[in-house]
């Protein structure tokens, strides 16, 4: 049948996420750093997904395409949330890699040299393992009445004083938005509503895709109805802060 639909121009595509939040019948993923509808039968044509588009990706044309099938989609976005669900169910299971194992990172000073101290040798202040926003668990103990920095991972690159000035006494979560399969806004949201967070900030870089770590965050905190401190911090391609 001809109808209305969707269509991404994966040229103009930045890899933004911001789509994948707004469609509410989950018709949309990230594949290989690129918005993509997942089948014609989940878009409904409405649009709700053109808006929250940066670089005007997305637009509506008619076009041959199968049926909007409500009843699909409903069971998609219930596939969706039992996924989910089972992820939050089980946080402090661990299987399979040992490297996604929770941990808490304790620093000892005992073994520097009053000559160590004095040229102050640079230190990792990670406070915990593992530091990637998908394999954290969500009801870690080492979130409890923590600060908590969410940082878009090409910061740590292009900002050389990381650690002291942003990662020192806070629980260090990062991610790309661009590269990254998925959504972090329901992960972000359960860590919010299963732990006392006293303040989140944000560090991304200036480039328009790294919004959707931001949005992301913006939407977990709607999600989890706490009124937690939050702030935006920008790191220019030539590692400069552009916006704190």
């Amino acid at each position: 049948m001809k109808r209305k639909i969707i269509n991404i121009n994966e040229e103009k595509c930045n890899g933004c996420g911001l789509c994948i939040n707004a469609c509410h019948e989950g018709a949309l993923i990230l594949e290989n750093g690129k918005a993509k509808l997942i089948s014609d039968s989940y878009c409904d044509g409405l649009g709700d997904c053109l808006p929250q588009c940066p670089t005007n990706a997305i637009t509506i044309e008619e076009r041959e395409a199968e049926a909007y099938d409500e009843e699909l989609v409903k069971e998609n976005l219930k596939k969706k949330a039992n996924s989910q669900n089972q992820a939050s169910a089980h946080p402090s299971i661990h299987s399979g890699c040992p490297g996604s194992r929770a941990m808490s990172i304790k620093k000892s000073t005992d073994s520097i040299t009053q000559e160590q101290a004095q040229v102050q040798p640079l230190t990792s202040e990670l406070q915990q393992w593992p530091c990637q926003i998908k394999l954290v668990p969500v009801n870690a103990p080492y979130f409890d009445n923590c600060d908590l920095l969410i940082a878009a991972d090409c910061t740590a690159y292009a900002y050389a004083n990381i650690h002291k000035d942003f990662m020192k006494n806070r629980i260090t979560l990062i991610g790309c938005p661009k590269l990254d399969d998925g959504d972090y806004s329901q992960k972000l949201a359960a860590i919010l509503s299963n732990n006392n967070i006293n303040s989140v900030k944000i560090l991304r870089m200036e480039v328009p895709c790294c919004g959707g770590i931001v949005n992301a965050v913006k939407t977990a905190l709607i999600q989890s109805g706490k009124m937690i401190p939050w702030s935006i911090v920008v790191i220019g391609t030539n590692g400069e802060v552009l916006q704190s």
